[in-house]
């Protein structure tokens, strides 16, 4: 049960492992793209091409719904970025219960983005939990769990990859022994709770008043959904990769410094290093500038809310 690319990445390793797979439930294809066309999930997509059945339900509290779930009479569901919440005739249906591949080192980051909140946090480290899922947020005892340090230099998207490999590896330990019955919940600590709610585009917002060093977390956080962005003569330019500069010289925030498009911050200053307008490709600064100039002096808006 899930929906995105680290979800499909969990779906590879049940059936590289040979699991046997009976069926699959992802959410209902989604308009996305210019042409807002349907797109069927990750998920949906590695499914129909092993031929796996595919379900896609709106809702899991109908109870046509947990009648077919409860008729695959399946040993174990895994669940991995799925989205939708299992009310507790699912949760209890399977014989070994619903087990939960969730991206962090819980009880910290439960919630929908886990990984993006612990990027805008600065942690050094995270890691997958995989937890026996009951009617909580991720508020499940704790069945296995391994850290993964986060690079400096680290995206959404290059942590999310790692934490899903990381992910079909530990899930798949976490089967075995709870087949061999060897396997020992343990509830998860009362303190260290912290939440990952979902990401709305407008976050992407940079705001020149906040420190450099939060704006450069940003935009690795929010690489490649759902973007970091600034306005610019009523454009929203996006920036997909920044380093931070120290010094702002004493300028006002989103004051151009210099020509390699060094922008003054509220702590420091962030030199932009590959961005890219509405409907236009990927650029590095220098070429980016040829097109666009930004002197220094520029005064670039700051958005009245971080």
């Amino acid at each position: 049960m899930g929906t995105p690319p680290f979800a499909a990445t969990i779906l590879a390793a049940l059936l590289t492992a040979g699991h046997q797979v009976r069926a699959v439930y992802t959410q209902p294809p989604r308009p996305a793209g210019r042409g807002h066309r349907l797109q069927p999930s990750a998920v949906q997509l590695a499914a129909a091409r092993h031929g796996l059945e595919i379900r896609c339900p709106t809702r899991l509290r109908d109870a046509a719904v947990q009648a077919e779930f409860a008729a695959l009479a399946a040993d174990a569901a895994v669940v991995a970025a799925y989205g939708l919440i299992l009310p507790p005739p699912l949760l209890t249906g399977p014989r070994l219960g619903c087990l939960n591949v969730h991206a962090s080192l819980l009880p910290r980051w439960r919630g929908a983005a886990p990984v993006q909140h612990a990027l805008l946090a600065g942690d050094r480290e995270t890691g997958i939990t995989i937890m026996q899922m009951d009617e909580g947020l991720d508020t499940g005892p704790i069945l296995m769990q391994q850290a993964i340090a986060i690079a400096a230099d680290a995206t959404a998207a290059s942590l999310t990859e790692a934490l899903a490999r990381l992910g079909g590896e530990l899930i798949l330990k976490a089967l075995d022994a709870a087949a061999k019955g060897v396997l020992h919940p343990r509830p998860q600590p009362v303190s260290g709770v912290t939440y990952a709610p979902k990401i709305a585009r407008e976050q992407g917002r940079l705001n020149w008043r906040c420190p450099a060093v939060e704006l450069e977390r940003r935009i690795r956080a929010f690489d490649p959904q759902p973007g970091a962005f600034f306005d610019c003569r009523g454009e929203a330019v996006r920036v997909h990769a920044a380093t931070v500069v120290p010094d702002n010289w004493g300028a006002p925030p989103g004051t151009v410094l210099d020509d390699r498009l060094t922008i003054a911050c509220g702590a420091g200053a962030l030199r932009l290093l590959r961005l890219q307008r509405p409907g236009r490709a990927p650029l590095a600064a220098e070429v980016f500038l040829r097109g666009y100039p930004l002197a220094a002096g520029t005064l670039l808006p700051c958005p009245a809310t971080s």
